[in-house]
């Protein structure tokens, strides 16, 4: 099971992440999020956990937590969504765009 852990503080790393998880059962992987700017926690992390029975127990008794001075949320993650294409934009308008008239003085 896919767990989604935020409120982390700065300071946590991947390894303090495993340990806090392993009291539940076999973690097969714990990733702190880092920001690929400044290579910085960005606060959130996900836990993948083996045995979905461990991972909803872990859900259950981390969910509001304190870690590191602070209250951490806990859940299930929910599948990434689909961003579309360039920028994740899905369609829509675009920029501001001249109209072709036959006007040379007109103003808009």
């Amino acid at each position: 099971m896919n767990i989604y852990v935020s409120n982390l503080s700065f300071n946590v790393t991947d390894e303090d992440l495993r340990d806090y998880f392993a009291e539940y059962g076999e973690v097969t992987s714990a990733k702190v999020i880092m920001d690929k700017f400044t290579n910085k926690s960005r606060g959130f992390a996900f836990v993948e956990m083996s045995d979905d029975e461990a991972a909803k127990k872990a859900i259950q008794e981390l969910d509001g937590a304190s870690v590191d001075g602070r209250t951490i949320g806990v859940s299930v993650a929910k599948p990434r969504e689909d961003r579309g294409g360039a920028g994740g934009n899905k369609g829509g308008g675009g920029g501001f765009q001249r109209r072709n008239n036959n006007y040379s003085n007109s103003r808009y």
